[in-house]
Parts: structure tokens; sequence; C-alpha cells
């Protein structure tokens, strides 16, 4: 532990941040490099604060002056013509996602771009030893990235303060201060969050909600999460963690599954749920790929199936669009193959609970992994641990 204590060095010598000074942190950290010129603009700020805004953030290193041509307005103002940006190389985030059965990992850098990865098997879901499983790989990943400031970590269920895992259903845990067990093993800074929030935060940052005010995630997998991004800001909610779409009916005459409400979002839609219509109606265990495989062949019993999850996926999105009027709608997560294997439906899904002038949806579906969740809590790491933006 004490090799590692060393590594909290780089972000313990950025001090807190005033708000102002973090607003113009997070607009070059996202949209850079920005002459200051243009920043000022964005943050509506004269050029005496933008001044004394930034000089703090040249000081402590967080950012730096970059080589441009610079512009003749601003030269012949007087001032400084080079735009500010951020050395995304300068620090680098560890981002685990904790999944049932995989600890997925990935290294990134200021900007959340990913330069390494690692997986391994998790054997137990004990919470000491699921802490060493993140040590040890924390000590491997250091020692090819010694930068690292910090840690975040995904995982499916409710966290309280971004340390606490008070509830994960997937791991069996309850009250689990997976923060301070990883803190202990490594001396890295650590912040725990629910998967579906730390997703929302990285693609609203860096990813396809980038510069969008009203922005949706829908997630499918093991389960279903969603979060809203409006004004700029991720939507906080007493519900984050909860697991969503037990309740959310898209399809009163659906099928009846062990885990939500008969046509339930989740009866539907869920990875286990869509595996468990076809055990129950044929009595073959397959995998999910199967199932779209068997589907696509047309296969009657997986095509049904297939075709009645692809018409409760385009009601929910029609949904979406109606009240929350988004911008985008990002579909990802490991359950994103269905459509593919049904795309027309879900499509006439989406227009049958549309009205008819109104404007086509904005649907983004991202082919996505594991390490795209691990992502999501090491941006998130770098939002809280760096830039103290815990609340957007």
């Amino acid at each position: 532990m004490t090799a590692l204590t060393a590594l909290t060095a780089p972000t313990d010598g950025w001090p807190p941040l005033s708000a102002g000074e973090r607003s113009v942190a997070i607009e070059v950290l996202v949209h850079g490099p920005l002459s200051r010129a243009e920043l000022a603009r964005r943050l509506d700020l004269s050029a005496g604060s933008l001044t004394r805004l930034t000089k703090p953030l040249l000081e402590s290193g967080l950012l730096v002056e970059v080589p441009d041509a610079g512009s003749l307005a601003e030269v012949r103002q007087g001032r400084p013509s080079q735009p500010l940006d951020v050395v995304a190389e300068s620090r680098a985030f560890l981002g685990f996602k904790i999944t049932d059965d995989m600890v997925h990992c990935v290294v990134t850098t200021l900007r959340g771009e990913v330069v390494a990865r690692l997986d391994r098997p998790l054997a137990t879901h004990e919470p000491a030893q699921v802490a060493d499983l993140v040590g040890e790989m924390t000590a491997e990943l250091t020692a090819a990235h010694p930068a690292v400031a910090g840690i975040g970590i995904g995982v499916g269920g409710r966290v309280e303060n971004r340390s606490v895992v008070a509830d994960s259903v997937f791991l069996d845990w309850y009250d689990v201060p997976l923060a301070a067990l990883v803190e202990e093993r490594t001396g890295l800074r650590v912040v725990v969050e629910n998967d579906v929030t730390a997703l929302v935060e990285a693609e609203s940052w860096f990813g396809a909600g980038r510069g969008l005010d009203r922005f949706a995630v829908l997630t499918m997998g093991a389960g279903l999460g969603y979060g809203l991004v409006s004004g700029g800001r991720r939507v906080q909610s007493g519900e984050d963690g909860l697991g969503r779409g037990r309740h959310w009916i898209v399809n009163p005459n659906g099928p009846l599954t062990p885990d939500g409400e008969r046509g339930s979002a989740v009866s539907l839609l869920a990875i286990p749920s869509i595996r468990y219509q076809i055990r129950a109606a044929t009595g073959h265990d397959l995998t999910y790929d199967e199932i779209l495989a068997r589907a696509a062949a047309g296969e009657p019993m997986a095509a049904r199936v297939v075709d009645e999850a692809a018409r409760a996926l385009g009601t929910l999105v029609a949904q979406i669009a109606n009240f929350a009027m988004p911008q985008k709608i990002l579909l990802a997560g490991e359950g994103v193959g269905l459509v593919e294997a049904a795309g027309g439906a879900v499509e006439e899904s989406i227009l049958a609970n549309r009205h008819p002038l109104a404007d086509p949806v904005n649907l983004e579906v991202k082919v996505s992994g594991f390490h795209d969740w691990a992502r999501g809590a090491a941006v998130l790491a770098i939002q809280v641990l760096v830039l103290g933006a815990a609340d957007r």
C-alpha cells in the first residue's frame, strides 16, 4: 500500500476549484482547446473575469496554453492568443465495472480516452475478496501507467454517498463500504456509483450526448437502465440504482417473468427475461445471441419472442421521446443486438406510438460492452476527484 500511496499526488496537486473555476475547467476539458475569446463567449464572462479564473488553473497545471496561429483580433486587443487546453495524457484514471462473474477495468486519460484494458474472473462476491482483486488489478495497471490519479467503480445497484453500495441484487451486497475497502488496498481515492449513472455522465461529457441540452440513455442487458440529461445536466432522482422497468408496463398482455410485472419492460426486454421465455416454452437454455440468430432464421418461437421484445422497445423509445423530448436517445448495453435482429419492428412500434407530425426520433444505437461501463466509472472519477463536480 505504501508504494501506491504516492500515486495520489497528481490530484492532491490541484487545489479545490471554485464554482467559476470549475465551469472554465469543464468547458475546456469537454470542448477544448478553446481560445480565451471563445471561452469567455461560451461562459458569458468578461476578459478580466476569465483571466482571474484561469490564472489558478494554469498555475496548478490543470490547464495549459497550446500553440496556435492565434486570432488577430485577440492580438490587437492585447490578450494572449494561445488557446487553453488540458494535457489529457498527464493523468490517468482507472474505471472498474463489477459484474456477477467478472471485473472489467480500463485505463483512461483525463478526457476519458481508453488506453488500456484488463479483465479478471470473479470467483466470489465476498466484498473483501472483491476489493483484493480490484487492488491486484490496480497494482498491475499502475506499474505500466504510473500517473494514475484515482479510481471509479460502477456497480449495478443503489449507491450512497458515492462510496457505499447500499443494495445490489446482482452481487447480493447490502451496505458494503466499497470505496473504503479499495482505498485501503490501493492508496488511491475511489468513487463508487451506479453503473448507469456513470455511463450517462460519460456519454454526456465525451460521447453521444456531448453538447446536447436534452439527452436520454436507455440501457439493455441484465436489467434496464435509464438516465436523462436536461439543461446539460444529468437529472438526479431518488430512484437511481433501484432498478428500472419492473413497473414500466409497455404491453399489458405481455409475458409474466420472475423479475417483473406482466408486460413490463423488464419482462419483455431484459436478457434474462428473454432467455426465460424461451426456456419455459421449449425447455432449451439458449444464449441471447442464439435466440436472436434463431429468430433471424425464422424459428417460430424465437421469432415471436424477439418480435414482441422489439415492439416493446419501440413503445418504450416512443414514450421517452413523447415525454422527455430529448434531442437524442442513446440505446446502449449488451442487449442492443435486438435492434439489428428486429429493427423493422422497433421502427414500426416507434411510429405507431408517436404523433404522425412529430419529429423523427434521433435514436443512436451503441454496440457496447462492459469496458464502456468501466469507462463511465473512470469519467465519473475525473468529474469528482479532479473537478469536484459531484453534482454537475
